[in-house]
């Protein structure tokens, strides 16, 4: 069996994978922003500075159930384009700014508390050589945000609107990236009460990745990128090692698939498939050693539109 037989079968298997999970048992999170798979899939909502940092534009919806719980999230982003007029026989050519935009609408409910919310990004890249192929990104997000909650004792509702703001840099090339952010700096509106009944899903996150992109085959399109995700807050920044996400993502042409390593014991696995205008994708994280390993695993899915220019310098396929 040959090399491009065995990645054609790794991709069937991937397309299996991705649906034969609609079929499995989905457990929700507690988590600022639900769902948690948009770490994966949409990278730029913990970091606003990743906004535009592709030269297409990019439509994604991602979902999760559990029960009366569920959430959603609908998000895109795109670099801005400027159109320069062509000459004699030459067609007007598409060209792309330093400046990119984004937005997402989320909601999430866990059955007494409602999180809803739209977030508006800018980001603005600054090319580091002739070629702009390695640029330097500052970004910044403003958030509204609403949320109703029911006590637990109680039919009491409360409701609460609240400003956000995200901030972030990020910097990428054809190998290597690394971003730094902050989100939900503002934190939450208020403090819980004595007894705990009421909790604000909201709290300050501060986010560091850094990844590197190995080329194995290029006749083949096989790309291997270990990173890493480090996510704290203002509670658990002095146990930092306790948030260190090792991860692993291997493409094969337009299919990807990757895991990733928790240090409180989780281990999450996703996979992705491309199509020239549109992408598929699941997430799966199985939960960290429980009594009786009752706890079943997080299910998320993701479905998106990739879109290109028409006319334009660069090829009119996406890529990773």
């Amino acid at each position: 069996m040959d090399l491009k037989t065995i990645i054609s079968a790794a991709r069937r298997t991937g397309l299996i994978f991705i649906f034969g999970s609609y079929f499995c048992v989905i457990n929700g999170q507690q988590s600022p922003l639900n769902p948690i798979s948009y770490w994966v899939f949409n990278p730029y909502i913990y970091n606003p500075a990743i906004v535009g940092s592709k030269d297409f534009l990019t439509i994604g919806i991602n979902t999760a159930f559990q029960g009366k719980a569920n959430a959603q999230l609908l998000s895109g982003n795109t670099r801005i384009t400027k159109t320069n007029s062509g000459y004699f026989a030459s067609p007007d050519i598409t060209e792309f700014k330093n400046i990119g935009v984004g937005a997402s609408i989320f909601n999430d409910y866990d059955g007494l508390s409602r999180n809803m919310g739209l977030s508006i990004s800018g980001s603005y890249q600054i090319p580091l050589n002739t070629r702009k192929l390695s640029f330097l990104s500052f970004g910044a997000s403003v958030k509204g945000e609403y949320n109703t909650i029911t006590s637990a004792l109680s039919d009491t509702l409360r409701k609460t609107y609240y400003p956000n703001f995200d901030i972030g840099i990020y910097y990428y090339g054809t190998n290597f990236f690394t971003g730094i952010s902050a989100v939900n700096i503002l934190g939450s509106p208020w403090k819980p009460d004595t007894l705990g009944v009421y909790k604000m899903p909201v709290s300050r996150e501060y986010f560091f990745t850094a990844g590197y992109k190995f080329l194995l085959s290029k006749s083949l399109n096989i790309v291997l990128e270990p990173s890493v995700l480090i996510l704290a807050t203002d509670s658990t920044f002095s146990k930092i090692k306790k948030n260190i996400n090792p991860i692993i993502r291997l493409y094969l042409e337009d299919f990807c698939f990757g895991t990733s390593f928790g240090a409180d014991g989780k281990i999450s696995f996703f996979s992705q498939f491309r199509y020239p205008r549109f992408y598929i994708g699941a997430y799966y994280e199985l939960a960290k050693k429980t009594p009786y390993f009752k706890k079943t695993p997080l299910v998320e899915f993701t479905i998106g539109l990739n879109i290109q220019p028409d006319k334009s310098r660069y090829s009119r396929h996406s890529h990773w």
